[in-house]
């Protein structure tokens, strides 16, 4: 398979729990290890919540109250396309300012390594959304790939904080 550049980006994180536990609190705890604020979160500052619905056909979405909406706002960004615990789950991802055709894919492993896991996650499929797409914030190619890799790489430093905090 021939990967376009600027199509995906990878990052891994090893976290000294069993590859079940990790696999559980990256699904189950999302909402305590997610980063916050308006990088992360589609609440923005408003405290929201993240939700993983852990199951095949499973939703990632986040809720959250605000004064035009008061009983809340609950936007999915996500759907589980394949669900294999303790090793491997896939999700459709769809960012906010996403028109309804354009989907990416991420892919989170969870493979034994010493006495812990190592966690990687691979987001792919940018090369579907045209260049000048907002989520791309201007950049293309090998330096929007840099970008999503800093972005899920600041993500899989809060897990390994929240497991180690744990």
């Amino acid at each position: 398979m021939t990967v376009a550049a600027g199509d995906s980006a990878s990052v891994s994180v090893f976290v000294r729990v069993a590859p079940a536990d990790a696999f559980d609190v990256f699904t189950r705890e999302i909402d305590l290890w997610w980063r916050t604020g308006p990088a992360y979160r589609i609440a923005g500052r408003r405290r929201g919540q993240l939700v993983f619905e852990p199951r095949l056909g499973g939703r990632l979405f986040e809720t959250f109250d605000s004064p035009s909406k008061p009983e809340g706002h609950t936007i999915q960004v996500g759907e589980v396309v394949v669900w294999e615990p303790p090793g491997r789950l896939e999700l459709t991802w769809r960012g906010v300012n996403f028109k309804p055709h354009e989907v990416t894919r991420v892919e989170v492993r969870f493979e034994p390594s010493g006495e812990g896991t190592m966690v990687t996650v691979r987001h792919s499929g940018w090369s579907a959304l045209p260049a000048d797409h907002p989520a791309r914030h201007g950049l293309v190619g090998p330096a929007f790939s840099r970008m999503i890799g800093l972005w899920w790489g600041g993500l899989m430093t809060s897990l390994r904080q929240h497991v180690a905090a744990r």
